[in-house]
């Protein structure tokens, strides 16, 4: 009789075991590279650049970890409520048919803080042999893309591409666009 409880046992765990992984990975974010190629002479780069269009579902409480962009990252929200953390401070969010681009390079995270999946279409315009995304270990605050952003040790904030010595490391830093 023992023996009969101990396997009875033994298959409920099973199958609670079973259950949870599949729950687990119901629950996992999903990215398809939808298509991918080169144009040879892009104006962006002023070179060969790479274009890549992603789709990616985001399972109510997924998270893409903190990261950036080396080539520009434009994403169209099909369905569903994401927030977008700066590593800087601050958030946005966005919801269903909203459109956002992403800086080069602005350290973030994206998290689905809605109730059902985030469908997101990422298109990526990269320098050719360079990566889509590069992630990070957590937030980074930077680049400055104003002077003023440099003001009153407003340079001591930024960490990102690299720490400033001073307001005028800081100010030389800016990209003139």
């Amino acid at each position: 009789m023992n023996k009969l409880f101990s396997k009875q046992k033994l298959t409920i765990a099973l199958v609670v075991g079973v259950l949870i992984i599949s729950v687990i990975t119901v629950q996992a974010l999903t990215t398809v590279r939808l298509a991918t190629g080169i144009i040879p002479s892009s104006e962006v780069f002023n070179g060969p650049t790479e274009l890549t269009v992603t789709h990616i579902t985001m399972q109510p409480g997924d998270t893409i970890p903190w990261h950036y962009h080396p080539g520009k990252a434009y994403v169209v929200l099909q369905s569903g409520t994401i927030t977008e953390d700066e590593g800087c401070g601050g958030s946005e969010v966005f919801t269903t048919g909203q459109a956002f681009e992403e800086p080069i390079p602005r350290v973030h995270q994206v998290r689905n803080t809605g109730a059902i999946a985030a469908e997101l279409y990422v298109t990526f315009l990269t320098p050719s042999g360079q990566p889509r995304t590069v992630n990070t270990a957590g937030p980074l605050c930077g680049p400055p893309k104003e002077k003023n952003q440099c003001k009153e040790d407003g340079w001591m904030t930024f960490n990102f591409p690299r720490s400033f010595e001073n307001e005028g490391d800081c100010v030389s830093q800016i990209q003139v666009k």
